[in-house]
């Protein structure tokens, strides 16, 4: 039977039951969720239950920052700088999986291809992978968040169904529930992004494993390939820009609704971090918790969800062991054992196939990695509470920023997807961390030390829509001004209170881009011409390719959009940050097999009049250290053309990562805003990395040493290590960042950066717009993201030519005058959501 037929008959069974009972189910579910309202603290009320509180309590009483986990020593570190390095480090991760794996993500797409491009590495999308390994006799265990389907499009019913179909040894959970069960959930979400392999490498960090996170350091918008289209990178659904359209029906992964022809992507900028070590096992501690107690609370009864327990056995762990009150678990592993051995002679697996947990010590015996001492200390952190973990409040994260911050010598760099916090204890925002940065910086200005606070966040929050009208964008953007500038109680505010200048502290940044669409109309209306078919119908083809012949999850048709028929600047009813419409995605029939798939997209190709090999598909190197110049790319279509390809965007910070001294490091899943920090709205999971191994350095010129773990990007996952790239030029300049070479590098690159996207792009936000009605006058009447100025192309070239990286300042005077979006005073029963 196939997934499709078994849907239907699930579905049919319970419309069938609802049909025969409505009034029973209803009930039912009314019933359950008042017991839970009645008594919300009814997994903590008996003795016994009290009894594990207090011990949880006690052991995090005793660990730094009262995290769950001690810091551990000795672990193997290694970083990954966006999707690229990370993905493919998965990919040999899971590919040398012999036991079992672990995936906690807030967002799991099955058909995301961890190497690119994808007609190129086929076997390496995710589901594919993953079904060879079950096959092998992997045991799969994946945890995903239960999103609100009004509010989000992660599909997350198409994730388990499609990974459980793929083989008996994927099990896949989804949590919470929010309506109609006791424990009902109404906002709050599971955000981790974890995946453990073998009990003894594990991955924490900011990307989850799904479409819009693989990117290139380069962070290209442009994926049109008019002559070639095996040369696409970021298929489908992968190629988004979350500013222009939401995520719409992901379970259709080949469907487009933006069109590579006219809409850049919205590049994405996220940190993660692999490591080998002792500090893997509460990475394993805490993802066995959340299974077994979302098994216990939805599957309980269900023999195909396993229950897990530890590496070793649990009831021989010291009292001190945070994992020791786990042992009741053991017996339903008992079961997991017996149909594991049960699989393994009925498939005739070798023993070495048998899952890590029923070895006495997984960092021993035939482990590989059991003898790999690295030199850094981790520490694992969380935030989790009942409703997410089973377990009284855990604010850890949250401790570690505010301590680590305290603590700073010198210098604080900060990136993250959001930065909401409070100053003290006026308003509604409950976490701390602004306070400790304030008084940090009060402290180093009443001694005259040199203190800098460098923080780095999206332009804009990854949300469709005019800011105008999007009172979610609102709310967020003024839940930061009010953190940052704004306000009366804001982190600008409370230092210029105290007789300084904020900016000789502290200072904010965006990251953006440009390139040029490989989509000249002439030239495309030729290739469709001589074909006889269109660009449109080589995409529906295309799309038939990347589904493929081998039964996984496929979809009965796809969603493409056409482009708008619209040339110059004289579209009245486009404006650069406004939601898409969708009249113009078309529902189209896919091809009956394969083999006519290719041959309608190798039509389509024969009818371009010349090679376009020499055009570049993407030109955002140029803003890099590219050993060619934007000058240097030919072009296939006319000037005006040409003209009309080049776009700018946002590159979307995701990452969730804070560096103090060039020493510590804290990094994970956690934004800076009430969600992640309190400890009772989203679940989370973070580290702590000290390494021991110090260099020599300077900071403010002054003889140091720092943490020498190199964080060069590169792909290969731990224990092969990072290239050693110190001895660099650009290093050295970054060695010290306190000196003043590198601060007016940063200053000057990020200004004049900002300048020329103001002056090209006219993008939004902008210091030059300070009230509404400006925003009405400046934002451009031009198709999202294209060119908004009368500059001919060779001068656009000139500007785009100084471009250097990404930095630009953050325009923080955009809308100032609107008093308005910073005043709570009155109700704002949503407020939660945002902050």
């Amino acid at each position: 039977m196939g997934l499709l037929d078994t849907v239907k008959d699930q579905a049919s069974a319970i419309a069938k039951s609802a049909v025969k009972n409505p009034l029973e189910t209803t009930f039912r579910r009314a019933k359950d969720e008042v017991r839970g309202m009645w008594n919300p603290n009814h997994r903590h009320d008996e003795p016994h239950e009290i009894e594990a509180d207090q011990r949880r309590a006690a052991i995090c009483d005793s660990h730094r920052f009262k995290s769950f986990a001690p810091v551990r020593e000795a672990n193997t570190v290694k970083w990954y700088i966006d999707g690229a390095d990370y993905f493919y480090a998965v990919s040999e991760l899971i590919d040398s999986a012999t036991e079992c794996i672990f995936i906690l993500d807030w967002w799991l797409s099955p058909e995301i291809y961890l190497r690119r491009p994808p007609c190129d590495n086929e076997e390496w999308r995710l589901d594919r992978l993953l079904k060879r390994k079950a096959e092998q006799g992997v045991k799969v265990y994946v945890i995903v968040y239960k999103e609100v389907t009004q509010t989000s499009a992660n599909s997350s019913r198409h994730t388990k169904n499609a990974l459980q179909e793929l083989h008996p040894n994927v099990q896949v959970q989804r949590h919470p529930d929010h309506i109609g069960a006791v424990d009902t959930v109404k906002i709050w979400s599971h955000h981790e992004k974890l995946l453990v392999v073998d009990c003894d490498r594990a991955c924490v960090g900011g990307l989850d494993l799904c479409f819009g996170r693989w990117d290139t350091h380069s962070h290209p918008l442009a994926d049109c390939h008019p002559t070639d289209f095996s040369r696409t990178v970021f298929p489908g659904q992968d190629y988004n820009n979350g500013r222009v359209m939401d995520f719409q029906q992901v379970d259709n992964y080949v469907s487009n609704q933006v069109s590579i022809l006219e809409t850049g992507r919205m590049p994405w900028h996220d940190v993660h971090l692999s490591f080998v070590g002792e500090a893997v096992a509460d990475c394993v501690q805490h993802f066995v918790e959340r299974w077994n107690e979302v098994k216990k609370r939805k599957n309980k009864d269900e023999e195909k969800y396993d229950w897990l327990e530890f590496p070793g056995d649990p009831t021989n762990n010291p009292p001190e062991d945070p994992r020791a009150h786990l042992k009741h678990f053991a017996g339903g592993t008992q079961k997991f054992r017996a149909r594991w051995e049960d699989f393994k002679q009925e498939h005739h697996l070798p023993s070495r196939h048998r899952p890590r947990q029923e070895r006495e010590d997984y960092m021993s015996g035939p482990n590989p990695y059991a003898n790999i001492r690295g030199t850094s200390n981790v520490q694992v952190l969380r935030s989790v509470s009942d409703w997410s973990h089973g377990v009284l409040i855990e604010h850890s994260i949250q401790n570690a920023y505010v301590q680590m911050i305290r603590e700073a010598n010198h210098f604080i760099y900060i990136e993250n997807q959001f930065f909401i916090s409070n100053t003290g204890d006026k308003g509604p925002v409950e976490n701390r961390i602004a306070q400790a940065l304030v008084e940090r910086i009060l402290s180093a200005a009443r001694i005259g030390q040199k203190f800098k606070v460098i923080v780095v966040l999206p332009e804009v929050p990854g949300f469709a829509g005019d800011i105008k009208q999007q009172d979610g964008l609102k709310t967020i953007m003024a839940a930061q001004w009010r953190t940052i500038n704004r306000g009366g109680s804001s982190i600008y505010e409370k230092i210029r209170d105290a007789g300084y200048e904020p900016l000789d502290y502290i200072r904010f940044y965006h990251l953006r881009g440009y390139d040029r669409l490989n989509a000249p109309a002439s030239f495309i209306g030729q290739i469709e011409q001589n074909s006889g078919t269109s660009f449109y119908n080589a995409q529906i083809a295309m799309a038939r390719l990347f589904i493929g012949d081998d039964g996984f999850w496929h979809q009965d048709d796809v969603k493409i959009k056409k482009p708008s028929a619209f040339s110059g600047l004289d579209d009245e009813n486009l404006g650069m940050t406004e939601k898409q419409s969708t009249e113009e995605v078309q529902v189209a029939q896919f091809p009956p097999t394969t083999q006519a798939a290719r041959q309608i997209v190798q039509q389509y190709q024969s009818g371009a009049p010349r090679s376009d090999a020499m055009v570049a598909d993407t030109i955002a190197q140029h803003r890099l250290q590219d050993r060619t110049s934007i000058f240097d790319e030919r072009w296939m279509g006319s000037e005006q053309e040409e003209r009309d390809c080049y776009i700018s965007e946002l590159i979307y910070i995701h990452s969730k990562l804070m560096i103090v001294d060039d020493r510590r490091v804290i990094m994970g899943s956690a934004n800076i805003n009430d969600r992640s920090q309190k400890g009772d709205g989203d679940s989370e999971i973070a580290v702590v990395v000290e390494d021991e191994d110090m260099i020599e350095t300077t900071m403010d010129g002054k003889p140091t040493c720092i943490g020498g773990e190199q964080v060069t990007p590169a792909m290969r996952a731990p224990p092969y290590p990072h290239q050693d790239e110190t001895y660099l030029q650009e290093d050295r300049i970054v060695a010290d960042p306190l000196s003043e070479e590198l601060l007016n590098l940063w200053y000057s690159t990020a200004r004049v950066n900002r300048e020329i996207f103001s002056q090209v792009f006219k993008s939004v936000p902008t210091d030059n717009v300070r009230n509404w009605d400006q925003y009405k006058r400046y934002v451009p009447k031009v198709k999202a993201g294209h060119v908004a100025s009368d500059l001919p192309l060779s001068q656009i070239k000139e500007r785009l030519s100084k471009v250097r990286g990404g930095l630009v300042e953050a325009p923080l005077n955009f809308l100032i005058e609107q008093k308005e979006l910073v005043d709570w005073s009155g109700p704002m029963p949503s407020l939660q959501i945002f902050i």
